[in-house]
Formats: structure tokens, C-alpha cells, sequence
């Protein structure tokens, strides 16, 4: 029997949501489009997410070196007036999370991003900001471990967290950086439509494919599709369905 500290195992205890009318998140596939600087193709939208909010936490623990990702994310927040701390430079973390106005989870290794976020106390202490109303944005692995698990990222497990059990702010799956299959590619491992029709093999749980360009803005019960490309809504049993920004997918989250 599957326990709390079989990472193939969402608890049952955890799957009970709390009321959703105050969530507040922007849940981003990328941080940088091809051609462009870290978070430019979605700084209108933070901008208008964010709005006066100023004390900004960041989450660092997806990438290995967490001075260099906060000197690498600090100027795209500081050209939009925000100041960007990381909760790495901080000895009481919780309290840090408690006293930010809104907090940032950059994407890197979703497993690295988790098993820290576990070790930390992290989990519980944005969960429960959140759900009081804190703004949240991730982005790539911060995207993923906003989800009920991070069951469908593209990561490798480089290290082992406690659960793959994620922040549940929404009852479904997302797979950032969806990719559509290339008929002129010779490559002949699983494209990604295969690997989440393998996860639907086990689980019955919408997955949402946003491709790189695309993003979700959730309000209280109000989700809609942003951003500049479309995302692919798989679920067990069913074709594949295509939905292009802008548009309400408000119904994923009574899931």
C-alpha cells in the first residue's frame, strides 16, 4: 500500500481543496521566448497581475546557484518598480513568505524545485498565502508545482522528494513547454502527446499542454487562457481539444 512517503502517492488527506474565491495566479510556460530577455514576453501581464504590490519573494531552489538566478531575475521586476528579495538570503522562511506581498516561483528542475520547497517549509506556508489572497506566478517547474503533483513535468529526477504532492492550487495537471509532434523529425522516442497519454494510462486527470508563449490567469473561480499561443487540453478517453488566448477555461478548476 502506497504511504505519505511514496513519492508516486498524492496523500488522500491532502486532496480536500480549501475555498478558492480569494486565489490570486498567473502561471506562466516560459520565462523567455526565443529572441527575447528573461520574463519580457509576459511582463505586461505581471505588470497588470502584480499591479502597486512591491515586496516580491522569490523562489530560487529550481536552479542550483540561487544568488545568480536572483541577479538574473531582480531587473525584470525592478524595471517594473518592484523589489525582488529571494527567500534563500532569509533565516525564518516562513516569515518570509508571510510578510511578501506576492510571491515568484522561477522554473528549473521540478523535482530540485519541490524537494526544497518541502525541506524548507515551504508547501503549507504558500499554500496557505495563497488561498488568503497572495498573489502567486510560476513559471516552467513554478508553474508545475502550483498543480495537484508534478506527475507531468519534463524534468529529469535528479534528486528525490518527499511526495511528488504539489502546492494544489488547482485541481489539474499542467505539462509547460508543450511541444507538438514534428512528422519531419527523425527522432523516435515519445513525442509529449504519448508520454501524457501514458499518465492518463494511470491517472484521470485533465493535463493541460501550454506551449511556450501561453499562460493562465486564475481569479477566485475564473481561469482564462492568455499569452500569444494556444494550449492543448488532454483527458482520459478523449481527442485532444485546442484552446487559443483569449479564452475562459474556468471549468478546469471544478475538476
Amino acid at each position: 500500500m502506497a504511504t505519505d512517503n511514496d513519492p508516486t502517492t498524492v496523500p488522500q488527506h491532502d486532496a480536500p481543496r480549501p475555498r478558492s474565491e480569494r486565489l490570486r495566479l498567473l502561471l506562466v510556460s516560459n520565462s523567455t521566448m526565443h529572441g527575447g530577455g528573461y520574463l519580457e514576453h509576459c511582463a505586461a501581464e505581471m505588470q497588470a497581475f502584480l499591479g502597486s504590490r512591491k515586496r516580491i519573494l522569490f523562489v530560487p531552489y529550481a536552479l542550483h546557484d540561487h544568488d545568480a538566478y536572483l541577479d538574473k531575475a531582480r531587473p525584470a521586476f525592478e524595471a517594473m518598480g518592484h523589489e525582488l528579495t529571494s527567500v534563500h538570503a532569509h533565516t525564518d522562511k516562513v516569515h518570509a513568505i508571510d510578510a511578501a506581498d506576492a510571491v515568484f516561483v522561477g522554473g528549473g528542475n521540478t523535482f530540485r524545485l519541490l524537494a526544497a520547497m518541502h525541506h524548507h517549509g515551504l508547501i503549507e506556508a504558500i499554500r496557505r498565502r495563497a488561498y488568503e489572497g497572495m498573489p502567486y506566478m510560476g513559471s516552467s517547474a513554478g508553474t508545475n508545482v502550483a498543480t495537484l503533483s508534478i506527475r507531468t513535468t519534463n524534468d529529469m529526477p535528479i534528486v528525490r522528494p518527499p511526495t511528488f504532492a504539489a502546492l494544489r492550487l488547482v485541481p489539474f495537471q499542467i505539462n509547460p513547454h508543450y511541444l507538438d509532434p514534428d512528422p519531419a523529425s527523425p527522432h523516435m522516442g515519445e513525442t509529449r502527446e504519448e508520454r501524457i497519454a501514458q499518465f492518463h494510462e494511470e491517472h484521470d486527470v485533465p493535463v493541460l499542454g501550454l506551449r511556450e508563449g501561453c499562460m493562465l490567469r486564475v481569479e477566485g473561480r475564473r481561469m482564462e487562457l492568455r499569452g500569444t499561443t494556444a494550449a492543448r487540453l488532454f483527458r482520459r478517453g478523449q481527442a485532444p481539444e485546442e484552446h487559443s488566448p483569449p479564452c475562459d477555461l474556468s471549468f478546469l478548476l471544478t475538476q
